[in-house]
């Protein structure tokens, strides 16, 4: 199925609109305890029970939408149903928590592996909007490698050492938009290896 081109704002919505949500339902019920089949679970654990399908009902849309979903999109899918289901049955917030490090290590670990091989596995997924030497797309697939990695073990550290509220606003906030930046300063920095379009030439 080929894809579709939907408003981009609405695709935000539904790309970040479930950790949002996931945020918005911790902060309302993270006090609380609830007893469901005489087990007691905390509020994190039940919003995160709650993210499960509010984010299976928002990529639904976005395939209904576009008819396509990435495979980043499916995985991450596949990791927030699995530890949401480990989360559940041991009734323990860490399996969650550890989510996150295991996206991002795998993450590294793929973008690592195609370095290895002298390969940019960005350029694959990116290419069409960056239009980029080779050795741009190295250099700049090497530096989102390292911070994959960083993030994987600040995302460690920070479950394991700070408090439930701590984690929740870093992994809603503060992990997305340090990405974010630091991919918009590399490609800043990386100009020089873009390649202009044939018309921009001919100008």
């Amino acid at each position: 199925m080929a894809e579709k081109t939907i408003n981009p704002i609405l695709k935000q919505v539904l790309e970040l609109g479930p950790t949002l949500v996931f945020f918005l339902i911790y902060l309302r019920i993270r006090d609380e305890t609830f007893t469901i089949a005489g087990t007691d679970y905390s509020g994190f654990i039940i919003s995160a029970l709650i993210f499960v399908p509010i984010l299976l009902i928002a990529m639904g849309f976005l395939w209904a939408l576009t008819g396509k979903l990435s495979r980043m999109q499916v995985f991450t899918a596949f990791m927030v149903i699995f530890f949401g289901g480990l989360t559940a049955y041991f009734n323990d917030e860490r399996f969650f928590k550890m989510k996150t490090t295991i996206v991002y290590g795998f993450m590294a670990s793929i973008l690592g592996i195609g370095l290895l091989r002298g390969q940019s596995y960005l350029q694959y997924v990116m290419e069409e909007l960056i239009p980029m030497e080779k050795e741009g797309w190295m250099i700049f697939t090497r530096r989102i490698c390292y911070m994959f990695g960083a993030l994987a073990v600040a995302n460690e550290l920070i479950w394991r050492t700070q408090s439930t509220d701590t984690w929740v606003k870093l992994e809603t906030f503060a992990f997305p938009v340090v990405l974010m930046v630091f991919m918009f300063v590399q490609i800043y920095a990386l100009q020089k290896y873009f390649i202009e379009p044939p018309e921009a030439k001919e100008d």
